[in-house]
């Protein structure tokens, strides 16, 4: 646990700006074909990439970001009928933003298509949470999993916000809502991965780090959507800051997270200790957290900073995680570049950049 905490200097947001630059050139100039850096698909891990991208964009104003996305969009936009499942919405979270920009009805007009299906059509848990549906051959039939805040709720709340639409923007709320009742371990705050209404239990319990992280960036960009059309509930709130404290808790004494969190023997893992610190700046520029939260963030800061090589690579990165059968399970995921380890650290970055000190 970290006992004393460190500034955020003007020197480290100037070097955020340098290094966000060379983070995103990686992630949009490799041309590799593995899984997690493919950034050609329709699916989560491309999505996280495209989310975090337009996340930079609002932070650098630099108007070849968006020409990126809405090029990736036209090159992949066929793909999209082939991944209709919770766990693929993510690549639509930057059509609202993307529809603003350049007035196309294409972005609209696909984005309530989608919208109208996660409201009417989409797979839920008898708890009404969107059920985890994923591309891969796997089914997890009555399963909740964090990682539905950040892959689908988001984009609801984005589409709620550029309707106007009561119903989207209720939706969304409701499963932030339904996620932290199922989810949340009241005793220290933090999320499990994972819930399944059928056995009525978290499975293997895994306090998993990254679980986590998608929760702590996804709240405060879904409150910010939200709040302009209804209030988010005192309880929520509470839950969140509840959630934030625990988990500051169990950071080690370097700023970063053991995967899963309470295994110190555990390797310690960089895209969701970036999520997480991204997500506690994220909080405090929109109120939900006072701002003596940003100092604590800068510890985390600094470790994942050193753990960007010279390329723009984020290194420490585990693999694609479901949930697994035990705890000890999860240390055995291998550590692989992939898109949202680029993503979550660019995040952070940009969060980083857009900071007055």
């Amino acid at each position: 646990m970290i006992s004393n905490h460190q500034n955020i200097t003007s020197a480290q947001v100037a070097q955020a700006k340098a290094v966000l630059r060379k983070v995103y050139a990686y992630m949009t100039s490799s041309d590799s074909d593995a899984w997690g850096m493919d950034i050609d698909r329709w699916d989560w891990t491309p999505g996280v990439g495209l989310i975090s991208i337009l996340h930079s964009y609002e932070a650098t104003q630099e108007a070849g970001t968006l020409h990126y996305l809405e090029r990736w969009v036209e090159r992949n936009q066929e793909k999209a009928a082939l991944a209709k499942v919770i766990n693929s919405m993510a690549p639509y979270a930057v059509f609202p933003e993307l529809y603003r920009s350049t007035q196309r009805r294409f972005f609209l007009e696909e984005a309530v298509k989608i919208g109208d299906w996660m409201l009417h059509e989409a797979p839920r848990t008898r708890e009404g949470a969107f059920e985890h549906t994923v591309t891969e051959k796997a089914n997890f039939p009555e399963q909740v999993w964090a990682d539905t805040i950040f892959m689908a709720v988001l984009f609801l709340a984005r589409l709620a916000a550029l309707t106007g639409r009561a119903d989207y923007a209720k939706e969304a709320l409701e499963q932030v809502a339904v996620h932290f009742r199922l989810l949340q371990d009241r005793d220290s705050g933090v999320m499990y991965h994972g819930w399944n209404c059928l056995q009525g239990d978290h499975m293997s319990a895994a306090k998993w780090t990254r679980a986590n992280a998608w929760v702590v960036i996804g709240f405060p960009l879904i409150a910010k959507e939200l709040q302009p059309m209804m209030p988010i509930p005192g309880e929520l709130l509470d839950r969140y800051r509840e959630m934030v404290d625990g988990l500051l808790g169990y950071r080690g004494e370097n700023g970063l997270w053991h995967t899963v969190m309470d295994r110190e023997d555990f390797y310690q893992e960089t895209s969701g200790s970036a999520g997480i610190a991204a997500g506690i700046i994220c909080s405090v520029r929109h109120g939900l957290l006072d701002r003596s939260y940003l100092d604590k963030a800068a510890p985390t800061f600094a470790e994942v900073l050193n753990r960007i090589d010279e390329e723009g690579q984020v290194l420490g990165v585990s693999g694609g995680t479901p949930i697994m059968k035990t705890i000890e399970d999860y240390n055995r995921i291998p550590v692989i570049p992939t898109l949202y380890g680029q993503g979550l650290a660019l995040m952070l970055l940009a969060e980083m950049a857009r900071l007055e000190v």
